[in-house]
C-alpha cells in the first residue's frame, strides 16, 4: 500500500498497486495528449513555412523571367529608336542632296541652252557649206562607183566561169572514182580540213578514226575535247557519207542515221554529225546544217564545206556551257551554305525549345512535388486530429470510470475495495 495525498482536498489515501498503475496510466494519458498538441502545432508550422517557400520561390521565378522580358522589350525599344532615326537621317540628307543637283541641273540646263544655241547657229552655216560640198562628192562618188561596178562585174563573170570549169572537172573526176574511193576520199578531205587548223584552233583536241568495231558497229572519227581538270568539254561521233553519180541504187541520208545515233551512244560521244553528200539536189540538205534532233537526240547533217563550222559551232557553244555550269555550281554552293545556315538555325531554334520543355517540365514537377507535400501535410494534420478526437474520447472514457463501475459485476475487486475502505 502507498500513501497519496489529494492536491485538492488535501486528505490522504492509500492505493494498491493496480490503483496506482491506474494513476499513472492517467498522467502519462494525459502528457501524451500534451505532446500530440505539442506535435500537431509544429507540423502547421512546417507546412506553413513549406508553402510560403514554395510562393516565394515561384513569385522569384515568374519576377525574374518578367524582368529579363522587361529588359528585352527596352533593348528592342532602343535599337529601334536608333535605326529610326539613322534611317531619317539619311532620308534627310538624300533630300538634301536631290535639292543640290535640282539647282545644278537648273544652272546647267540654262547654260546648256545658251550653248546649244550658239553651236546650232554655228553648224547650221557650216551645214550649208557643206550641203554645197556634199553635191559635188555625190556626182565623183556616182561617177566612181558606175566604174567600180563595171569593173566587179566583169571579174564575177570571169569567177563564174572558173567556177563551171572546175565543177564540170569534179564531175568528171568523181565519174572515173569507184563509190568507195568517192567515200575515201570525203574521209581524206575532212581529215586534212582539220589537221589545217588543228594546230591553231583545236591544239587539245582529239581527232582520230574510231577503229574499235567490238560491238559489231562502227563510226569514220571521233572528236573529243577536254579542259585542263581533265572533264570533258564536248564529243562528237561523224560519219562520212557519199556515192558516184553512176550508183545505179541511190541512198538516202535517213538510211544512216539509226546507225550512226547507235555508234553516238556506243562511243558515249555527246553529239553524231553526218557529214554527206547525198541527197545532191535536196534543197533540205543543201541549205547548211541540218538539225535531226527531233528524230535522234543530238544529231546533225551537214555538206563538207560545213564540216569545220559544225565542230566551231558544238565547241563554241560547250565552252560557253563551261561558264554556266560553273556558276550553276557556284549557286549551288550558295543555296547549300544558305541551307546549312538555315539548318543551324533550326538546330538552334530546336535545342533551345527542348531545353525550355524540359525546364518547364521540371518547374512543373517542383510544382507537382510542393502539391504532393502539401497534401501529405493534408493528410498527416487529419489523422493527427483523428487521433486527438480519438485520445478525447479515451479521457473522457477515462474520467468517467469509477471505483463502482470497475467492481461491478466483479466480487473480487469490490471485495478489496470494501476491505480498504474498511481499513
Amino acid at each position: 500500500m502507498n500513501e497519496i495525498i489529494c492536491p485538492h482536498c488535501k486528505k490522504a489515501f492509500k492505493v494498491d498497486e493496480a490503483g496506482f498503475a491506474d494513476i499513472l496510466k492517467q498522467v502519462r494519458d494525459h502528457q501524451f495528449e500534451e505532446e500530440i498538441l505539442n506535435r500537431l502545432a509544429l507540423a502547421e508550422k512546417d507546412k506553413e513555412s513549406a508553402v510560403k517557400l514554395a510562393e516565394a520561390n515561384i513569385k522569384n521565378a515568374m519576377q525574374a523571367q518578367l524582368a529579363q522580358k522587361d529588359q528585352e522589350l527596352a533593348v528592342l525599344k532602343s535599337n529601334k529608336e536608333i535605326e529610326l532615326s539613322q534611317k531619317l537621317s539619311q532620308k534627310d540628307n538624300e533630300l538634301l542632296q536631290l535639292k543640290a543637283k535640282i539647282d545644278n541641273a537648273e544652272v546647267e540646263k540654262k547654260l546648256a541652252v545658251n550653248e546649244a544655241t550658239k553651236i546650232i547657229e554655228k553648224e547650221r552655216d557650216e551645214l550649208a557649206n557643206s550641203v554645197k560640198m556634199k553635191e559635188t562628192e555625190k556626182e565623183l562618188l556616182k561617177k566612181s562607183l558606175t566604174e567600180q561596178y563595171l569593173s566587179e562585174l566583169k571579174e564575177k563573170d570571169a569567177i563564174i566561169k572558173h567556177k563551171d570549169e572546175e565543177i564540170a572537172l569534179r564531175k568528171d573526176m568523181k565519174l572515173k572514182l569507184s563509190t568507195k574511193m568517192i567515200g575515201e576520199t570525203l574521209e581524206q578531205h575532212c581529215e586534212t580540213e582539220f589537221n589545217k587548223l588543228r594546230a591553231t584552233a583545236f591544239q587539245k583536241a582529239y581527232f582520230e578514226k574510231d577503229n574499235d568495231s567490238k560491238t559489231g558497229s562502227k563510226g569514220d572519227f571521233i572528236y573529243r575535247e577536254n579542259d585542263n581538270a581533265g572533264n570533258e568539254i564536248i564529243s562528237i561521233m561523224f560519219e562520212m557519207k557519199n556515192e558516184g553519180d553512176e550508183t545505179s541504187t541511190k541512198k538516202k541520208n535517213e538510211d544512216f542515221l539509226k546507225e550512226l545515233d547507235r555508234d553516238r551512244i556506243e562511243k558515249k560521244c555527246e553529239y553524231a554529225v553526218l557529214v554527206s553528200l547525198l541527197e545532191a539536189d535536196s534543197e533540205y540538205y543543201n541549205s547548211g546544217i541540218v538539225d535531226i534532233s527531233h528524230k535522234y537526240s543530238k544529231m546533225y547533217v551537214v555538206r563538207p564545206q560545213f564540216f569545220i563550222p559544225i565542230i566551231t559551232l558544238l565547241r563554241n557553244a560547250a565552252m560557253n556551257s563551261l561558264q554556266y555550269k560553273a556558276e550553276l555550281a557556284l549557286v549551288r554552293n550558295q543555296n547549300v551554305d544558305i541551307t546549312n545556315f538555315e539548318e543551324k538555325i533550326n538546330t538552334f531554334k530546336e535545342g533551345f525549345a527542348r531545353n525550355y520543355e524540359l525546364a518547364s517540365r521540371k518547374f512543373q514537377t517542383a510544382i507537382e512535388e510542393i502539391d504532393k507535400t502539401i497534401d501529405h501535410l493534408q493528410k498527416t494534420k487529419d489523422a493527427l486530429l483523428s487521433s486527438d478526437n480519438n485520445l478525447r474520447l479515451a479521457n473522457q472514457k477515462a474520467e468517467d470510470l469509477t471505483i463502482k463501475k470497475l467492481t461491478h459485476g466483479n466480487p473480487t475487486m469490490k471485495a478489496k475495495f470494501d476491505e480498504l475502505n474498511n481499513q
